[in-house]
């Protein structure tokens, strides 16, 4: 048990972390476009992610694939620039949409997995039990996709219905906010 409570608290930390602002900026940018009745949609979204996040994480454990680093930083922030500039586009949330963003979520898990991908290989590459501390990783990674969620859904709520800002005019500064800041993360960390 003390194995996976380990793993569980690297996977919230691993969201929740004070060095964490490429998942939460990417969460954010994928979250923003829903409100409180579309709780199940976001779900499904954020575990998109996670699974593509995971596979990555396994195939990366198992020494199957590798990747270069430096590469890995810049696309991170440019899977958030592109999910931040879909809104644009698609302002509204609907099922075509949705089925979009489920790809996005999915395809760019596996983007954000090669992140942290040498990190997690190198401390269970030593641990004897690979299964439960992926397995235990992967469920912290969700509880703090949850956690970011729940926030962002308590203050779109908030603007929306206290303060009465349009939802559309919501969505887009927001988006354009994190695109901006993505950008600049990308730029800083264009591999050289």
């Amino acid at each position: 048990m003390s194995d996976f409570w380990f793993y569980f608290q690297i996977g919230v930390e691993h969201i929740l972390g004070a060095g964490a602002w490429d998942h939460q900026l990417f969460i954010l940018a994928l979250a923003i476009v829903f409100i409180w009745k579309d709780w199940r949609e976001i779900l499904v979204l954020v575990t998109a992610f996670t699974i593509g996040h995971s596979l990555t994480l396994v195939l990366s454990v198992l020494d199957i694939i590798r990747f270069n680093s430096s590469w890995v930083e810049f696309l991170i922030p440019c899977t958030i620039v592109i999910t931040a500039m879909y809104h644009f586009f698609f302002p509204s949330p609907n099922k075509k949409n949705f089925r979009i963003s489920y790809a996005i979520a999915l395809a760019f898990g596996l983007i954000h997995g090669m992140g942290f991908a040498n990190t997690i290989r190198v401390m269970l590459a030593s641990d004897q039990s690979i299964g439960v501390g992926l397995f235990a990783f992967n469920i912290g990674l969700e509880v703090g996709q949850i956690v970011v969620v729940l926030f962002i859904i308590a203050v779109t709520w908030l603007m929306l219905q206290k303060l009465k800002v349009n939802r559309k005019y919501w969505i887009m500064v927001i988006s354009g906010l994190v695109a901006l800041i993505s950008m600049q993360m990308a730029w800083s960390r264009w591999p050289m």
